[in-house]
């Protein structure tokens, strides 16, 4: 069964709409819905943003018996090697939020017993260019964080994927993940072009899941 961990409802609404849904529960204190879609089970959990409630929502839709994860829904993109509108598929992650170089020594966002900072990701055979994800949270304009996230050698920014693929690691479940970039850093405002592009990303994310979940299988 795919479980799928989707942070806002406008996202979880687009598989929502096309969901024969069995039944809900709450599970992890997280929505969590069952049903059929295109042809595949699947458990969607609705989770909110940031990274505790995607680990919450992973444990829910581990415990719910996904035995693998989607996450898709919008992101920020950093460089020019990502476009408004445009579906990436994330090959690999960190959390820039997490930092215990001064004791360890190691780089940023190197979760412990981790030898790499980022993690890899499941990437199933998709017609997507791949992309490396940050994962932090917040949702900002810094150029302190765009300067760290730059350095690490992100590409694409958001507030949950990052978590997501620590809980699959420690479950060990594959994990994969598609963003649509609703906003670039160094364009304007990110929350201005969040609010104006997020429809179309919403868009080309629907026109595609079908695509994506037979993928998974």
């Amino acid at each position: 069964m795919i479980g799928c961990v989707i942070a806002m409802d406008r996202e979880a609404e687009l598989l929502l709409s096309s969901m024969k849904i069995k039944k809900t529960q709450h599970m992890c204190g997280k929505t969590t819905y069952f049903g059929n879609a295109f042809g595949h089970e699947i458990v969607l959990v609705y989770s909110k943003e940031g990274k505790v409630n995607a680990a919450a929502g992973t444990c829910a839709a581990l415990q719910a018996g996904a035995d693998r994860i989607l996450n898709f829904g919008v992101a920020g993109g950093l460089r020019q090697n990502t476009e408004i509108g445009k579906l990436y598929l994330i090959d690999r992650a960190v959390q820039y939020d997490f930092d215990l170089h001064q004791l360890s020594g190691k780089e940023v966002g190197t979760l412990p017993d981790e030898a790499e900072n980022f993690l890899p990701l499941f990437c199933p055979i998709l017609p997507y260019e791949r992309r490396a994800l940050g994962t932090g949270d917040r949702f900002n304009d810094s150029p302190a964080d765009y300067e760290l996230l730059l350095r690490l050698g992100c590409d694409i920014r958001e507030m949950e994927g990052g978590a997501i693929a620590q809980v699959c690691k420690y479950a060990g479940v594959p994990f994969a993940s598609v963003k649509a970039i609703s906003d670039v850093y160094g364009s304007g405002s990110t929350t201005e072009q969040f609010r104006q592009n997020c429809a179309l990303a919403l868009l080309n994310l629907k026109s595609e899941l079908k695509t994506i979940l037979d993928a998974m299988e």
